[in-house]
Formats: structure tokens, C-alpha cells, sequence
């Protein structure tokens, strides 16, 4: 693959810090590295692949001369994430900010690397939850077409950022001390607590984060006929999301082709020996790039029906590392 001039906008921030940790692990190719954040986090040191990098505050200029600029999320994306386009840049975002926009692939690439042929200098990695479901179905779906979802997730903290971190573990402290809780990242206690409740209210009492997951997935599949519904819960784990996620196929599938269709697909690892208590879990799956998928079972009244357990790490694949990937993407089919 090609070097190219890189910038990172938010390289301060979690999803930042452990895209810098993804691309030397994957010895992603590159002339330059620039890294940016807010005017606050402007000046502060980071060490690179053993050279020293000075965080630069985010303008319009700072586009200037680079390929590739990969967006960690936030309010950065709406300021600059077109200009930069604009530049001549191609823009990966991982902020809900473009997801949905016609003009903007969402790619998972073990799903759907076909969308980025046709870029126009701005692609989006969708919400992390959508991207650990997508990749589990992925390989069903290719097999028989999904007709119904449900799914329940389990998100850890580590998806509210570092605040969300902070908190859990003086909350944790508070309540076995004994001492009075004060809420502040989250609407409640999150401490030995679960909170059915992540991001703001939308349509019919359903938040924002369970409708991201019903539309990114219409997207990324190319299939708004699939019906699907979300409950995302908050739940005092650190790090590692997890989801039950029941389907509905058009074909009747055994178990054993669930499995050999998981086993033999890229990125996923199927952990499933119930009767040895082998199932996937957070601790398990923290740090890792894979998807991992157990407790595979038909239901017990739907023919076609099938409930799955699935784990993966949110800031990693279900963030950094598929942007990372779908910068990989680009340079292998030469689409920079």
C-alpha cells in the first residue's frame, strides 16, 4: 500500500489515543502525521512510533496538504468535516454526524466494502453497537435474508467517554462505602445498576441511540424492509459492549450452519460451549478487534427463529479500528 499524509482531528480523545494504538499495531502506511484536537488540548505532547508529535489546535488550514483525515467523533465533525472534504481530503468519520446523509457511504468493511467505490471524500463508520451487530449478522444474512431483529445491548461506560470511566468507579467506591450518590454523566446511579436509557428521546419514547441502530443497519445492509427494534441499556461494566439479538430468517437454518457460516467469517470468533460455560463476555472481549458470538440457539416456538450473544469491544472495532480498516480499504483498491 501507498503512504499518505494522515491527520487525526481529536487524537487527544479515547477513540483518538487508541487509533494512534491501531495503526502501529497494523503498521498502517504513512508520510506524515498530524494531529489535531481543541484549542484546549493544543500543545500537548504524544509520542508516535518513537518520534514526538505536538497536538495542533484544529482550523481550517490545518487540511491543508493531507490525504486521509480520520475524525474521532465529536463536535469537530460538523466544524470541519465538510471543509476538509472540500480541500480535497477524503474525510472517515466516526461521529453521527454524516451517517445517514445520502451522499455518504457507512461502511463496516467485513460487510459492506463495496460502498466506498463510489466515494465522494467523506465516509462514515457507524455507531459502535450497529457495527458489532452488523458483523455478526453479516454472514447469516448472506446466507438468508434477515426479515426481524430484536435486540437488547449492554453498553459499557467506556462508550460515554472518559466521564462515563470516572464515574462508574467513584460511584462503585460511594456505595460501598456507603457515602451519598451524586448522577452526573448519566440520569442515574450507574453503579451496581442498569439504565435502559442511552442518549436523547425520539420518536415513539425510543432514544437516539436505539434509532441509530435501526437505521444505520437499514443502511449498511441496503435493506429498509428489515424490521427491526432496539432497547440500548447502560450497564457498570468498563469497557467491552455486549448484545442479545434475537432473528427471524426467511430460510430455516440449523445451529450447525449458524455456526460454520460464523466460524468461517473474517473478524468474528464464535464461543459457544454452553455446557462448559463458555459464552462470550466483556472481560474477554476488551481489547480485542474481533466479534464474538455465542449462546447460538433456535427459538423455542419461531421455526425460523435464532437468539445470539454477542460481545465486542466498542472503542476498538466498534470505533477505532474500523476506521482504521476503512482507511486500509481505500489504499488496497487504490481509491485515494
Amino acid at each position: 500500500m501507498k503512504k499518505v499524509n494522515i491527520a487525526i482531528v481529536g487524537a487527544t480523545g479515547a477513540v483518538g489515543q487508541e487509533i494512534l494504538k491501531v495503526m502501529t499495531e497494523r503498521n498502517f502506511p504513512y508520510k506524515s502525521l498530524k494531529l489535531l484536537a481543541s484549542k484546549r488540548s493544543a500543545g500537548q505532547k504524544i509520542t508516535y512510533n518513537g518520534e514526538v508529535y505536538e497536538v495542533e489546535e484544529t482550523t481550517e488550514k490545518s487540511f491543508d496538504d493531507v490525504d486521509i483525515a480520520l475524525f474521532a467523533g465529536g463536535p469537530a465533525s460538523r466544524a470541519y468535516g465538510r471543509i476538509a472534504q472540500s480541500k480535497g481530503v477524503i474525510v472517515i468519520d466516526n461521529s453521527s454526524t454524516f451517517r445517514l446523509e445520502p451522499d455518504v457511504p457507512l461502511v463496516v468493511p467485513e460487510v459492506n466494502p463495496e460502498a466506498l467505490k463510489d466515494h465522494k471524500g467523506l465516509i462514515a463508520s457507524p455507531n459502535c453497537s450497529t457495527i458489532i451487530m452488523a458483523v455478526a449478522l453479516n454472514p447469516i444474512y448472506r446466507f438468508s435474508k434477515i426479515n426481524r431483529v430484536i435486540v437488547s445491548t449492554y453498553q459499557a461506560v467506556s462508550g460515554a467517554g472518559r466521564e462515563g470511566i470516572d464515574e462508574l468507579s467513584i460511584q462503585s467506591k460511594q456505595v460501598l462505602d456507603g457515602s451519598p450518590i451524586k448522577p452526573d454523566k448519566f440520569a442515574h446511579q450507574i453503579a451496581f445498576n442498569l439504565i435502559p436509557h442511552i442518549d436523547s428521546w425520539v420518536e415513539e419514547n425510543y432514544t437516539k441511540e436505539e434509532m441509530k441502530m435501526v437505521y444505520e443497519t437499514h443502511k449498511i445492509f441496503d435493506d429498509k424492509e428489515m424490521a427491526i427494534t432496539a432497547t440500548t441499556v447502560r450497564v457498570p461494566v468498563f469497557r467491552s459492549h455486549s448484545e442479545s439479538v434475537y432473528i427471524e430468517t426467511e430460510e430455516n437454518i440449523p445451529v450447525e450452519k449458524v455456526k460454520e457460516l460464523l466460524s468461517s467469517s473474517k473478524g468474528i470468533v464464535v464461543k459457544d460451549e454452553p455446557q462448559e460455560n463458555s459464552y462470550p463476555m466483556p472481560a474477554d472481549t476488551s481489547d480485542t478487534d474481533d466479534i464474538y458470538v455465542g449462546r447460538i440457539r433456535k427459538d423455542l416456538y419461531i421455526k425460523n427463529g435464532l437468539n445470539l450473544w454477542i460481545a465486542g469491544d466498542q472503542i476498538r472495532k466498534g470505533a477505532a479500528t474500523n476506521t482504521v480498516q476503512i482507511a486500509e480499504e481505500l489504499l488496497k483498491n487504490n481509491l485515494v
